[in-house]
């Protein structure tokens, strides 16, 4: 070497020399050598090789990030199924209504992570039952065509089985007491068969990106299909 020159120190040239993978493999240190080599040729040369690096780093680190991306939504999916599941297991435990619809508001309600629910029946009287009082808290009968005005808020859409929402509060009518701290809620339009008015089961939560427009109705769409066939053994 000339005087004046760095030198490596011996054991760890051997070791590069060696071993040039560990150089190779490490992001931070061949981005060091980049730039060291393009310092040392001056500013007048353009590297075209080290251009494409750095286009190839940034095509890397934008596929690495689609790819964690891919790999949280596939186990938030897997988690909100495993959660659908769960509370429809328990909605199918108990063999008589008024467990039934103790444990929607209860254990059910817990499982899915909801602040609310309220099972809406269309009936065509209305009056006072002291069945539907005395499960006043998860239960109300409506007029016929309430679902279908609750669900459309009045506008002249289609009523879809699963419509998401966020709010900037509840419907009291719906939610009671809790109505002014829920912020998006589901809308579970249920089909009881032929003959029957339909039914409406709204889940509430006071988290507003629980239920949004954007997200996937599926698995409600299912919970909201057992949950109808669940009923119709009661409304026999």
């Amino acid at each position: 070497m000339k005087s004046g020159s760095q030198t490596i120190d011996e054991p760890l040239r051997e070791e590069i020399i060696s071993r040039p993978d560990m150089i190779l493999d490490d992001r931070d240190l061949m981005q060091a050598l980049i730039a060291a080599n393009e310092r040392a040729m001056g500013g007048n040369i353009v590297d075209l090789r080290g251009i494409a690096m750095e286009r190839l780093e940034a095509r890397l680190e934008r596929l690495e990030d689609t790819h964690r991306s891919v790999i949280a939504a596939a186990y938030e999916n897997l988690a909100g199924t495993n959660q659908i599941h769960r509370a429809v297991l328990r909605m199918l435990d108990p063999v008589e209504f008024e467990p039934f619809l103790h444990d929607l508001r209860g254990e059910v309600a817990d499982i899915l992570r909801v602040d609310s629910v309220r099972l809406v029946l269309e009936s065509g009287q209305t009056e006072d039952d002291p069945a539907v009082r005395k499960l006043g808290d998860v239960l109300s009968v409506a007029e016929p065509g309430f679902v279908e005005a609750y669900v459309t808020e009045g506008r002249n859409i289609p009523l879809r089985q699963v419509t998401l929402r966020q709010l900037s509060e509840g419907d009291p009518e719906i939610h009671g007491n809790k109505a002014a701290w829920m912020r998006s809620e589901a809308c579970l339009t249920l089909d009881f068969g032929t003959g029957r008015l339909p039914g409406l089961l709204v889940l509430g939560s006071e988290d507003p990106h629980l239920f949004t427009p954007q997200q996937g109705t599926d698995l409600l769409g299912f919970f909201a299909g057992v949950f109808e066939r669940a009923m119709r053994r009661w409304l026999s």
